[in-house]
């Protein structure tokens, strides 16, 4: 490494004090990755716990997607409520799909699906919130956005109450970020938890050539050799700053750093996000598109052990066909959601990561049964559907059943606060667990019930 100039004074570790000033503020400070700079939890917390039991993904179909038009078709209904599209059978016996999702028709038996999911909410950002996150957003009112008085979404949960200090996430959101104008998606964040448990949030389309995120990336002329020497300089900063009375202060931000070189220096989540190192046959398999390519690097990000992965299928509101519902579901979303998720499956089945991996599909809730003037479904929140697969569930089952429009749940309904309790389940945290909100009160994390059948195969 060249030395510096004469005129400029080097510490003996070889930096200047321009790169002093640099390490403690662009090369720490402006990583992107304050989601992640944390410090270490209390004794309270496993703060041991490098890898959780199960591993997630959600496959999030924002907008909400037509459960008529999917997973829950009415071919006996009247024509303004059935549809355009042909149920087409799967290898489940006795259960058809929709014509165009051929390929998920052909591995029915590796996931379940829940028919009478419901809850009373018909607003796009109350119900992410309540499905993300488990629980109703506090006070919420029509298109209340995100705020910290907000319950935390799965992986913030899971990052505060089961810490790791191995440089990777508890969760990663991608490829987009829910927000349109002044509006922000609640359930994205940690909520009353604060910013610290927030899980990345990557923005990028996986399918372009020149994706990449760079916070991973070292910066030019920083290697990681060059990186260890600012750590060692950065050492004695930290040590000197203790003298200075603010011991809890000065702890926190050496925990925070030391988080930050091992993200950098450690090359496994920096290649997962290398979709170059799939062969082009894999990529094709899922699919050159957003969808198909962002559920490929879910599939890589649960690899590199990162224990929950929301892939967003699409935008805001990407599902929300208010209009013109049949030509958008039938050339836009479905065939590279059907392509993209069969992937997906395919490699979790084969590589055996499906028996620990829970993936769920679902959106924020369902559509109206009868289409409107424009040719499209308006929103509704009273039925809607979910995708369960892996984790110890029975697939090829169909779990509650809709009534004849597929308005209202004729079994048992499963709220949001269910799909909750069963994703903390897997995550082995106690239901009844209590955190602790803005105001300092104790309150239960979730108040739901595991759905059960999913993995007992048997109905209540």
């Amino acid at each position: 490494m060249p030395q510096p100039p004469a005129s400029q004074h080097s510490h003996r570790t070889g930096l200047t004090r321009r790169e002093v000033l640099q390490v403690g503020y662009s090369g720490l400070m402006g990583l992107g990755l304050p989601s992640v700079l944390r410090p270490q939890m209390t004794a309270a917390a496993d703060s041991t716990s490098a890898t959780s039991a199960r591993q997630i993904v959600i496959v999030f179909l924002t907008g909400a997607a037509s459960h008529h038009d999917t997973f829950d078709m009415k071919p006996q209904a009247p024509a303004e409520i059935r549809g355009e599209f042909k149920p087409i059978a799967t290898r489940t016996s006795g259960y058809h799909i929709c014509e165009h999702l051929p390929q998920l028709a052909q591995r029915s038996d590796r996931y379940a699906v829940v028919r009478s999911l419901s809850h009373s909410d018909n607003n796009h950002l109350m119900s992410t919130h309540h499905v993300l996150t488990g629980e109703k957003q506090p006070g919420g009112f029509f298109d209340k956005v995100a705020s910290r008085d907000d319950w935390p979404s799965y992986a913030s949960a899971l990052a505060f109450l089961k810490p790791r200090s191995d440089g990777i996430p508890s969760g990663v959101n991608l490829p987009t970020f829910l927000q349109s104008g002044p509006l922000t998606w609640p359930g994205q964040h940690a909520g009353f938890l604060g910013p610290i448990y927030d899980p990345w949030q990557v923005t990028g389309d996986p399918n372009k050539p020149d994706f990449r995120v760079d916070a991973l990336t070292l910066s030019p002329g920083i290697d990681v050799s060059r990186l260890d020497r600012r750590s060692s300089l950065l050492g004695e900063v930290n040590r000197q700053q203790s003298r200075f009375g603010e011991a809890a202060n000065s702890l926190r931000l050496q925990n925070d750093q030391q988080l930050a070189f091992s993200i950098l220096t450690s090359s496994k989540l920096a290649q997962a996000f290398e979709l170059s190192r799939e062969t082009d046959p894999t990529r094709d398999r899922y699919g050159r598109h957003q969808t198909g390519q962002s559920l490929l690097l879910a599939r890589r990000l649960i690899e590199a052990d990162v224990p929950i992965v929301q892939a967003n299928i699409g935008a805001v509101q990407t599902w929300d066909s208010h209009g013109n519902i049949f030509p958008r579901l039938k050339n836009d979303l479905l065939p590279p959601l059907d392509q993209g998720v069969s992937a997906l499956l395919d490699d979790l089945h084969d590589s055996g990561r499906l028996d620990n991996t829970l993936v769920m599909m679902l959106g924020e809730f369902g559509r109206t049964p009868k289409i409107n003037d424009q040719k499209g479904r308006d929103h509704w929140g009273p039925c809607f559907f979910g995708v369960f697969a892996g984790a110890g569930v029975q697939g090829g089952q169909v779990i509650g059943r809709s009534d004849d429009t597929g308005a209202y749940p004729l079994t048992r309904a499963y709220s949001p606060n269910d799909v909750g309790a069963t994703v903390y389940s897997l995550l082995a945290i106690d239901s009844d667990t209590h955190v602790t909100d803005r105001l300092g009160r104790s309150v239960f994390l979730n108040r739901g019930e595991v759905i059960d059948p999913l993995f007992t195969g048997v109905e209540a």
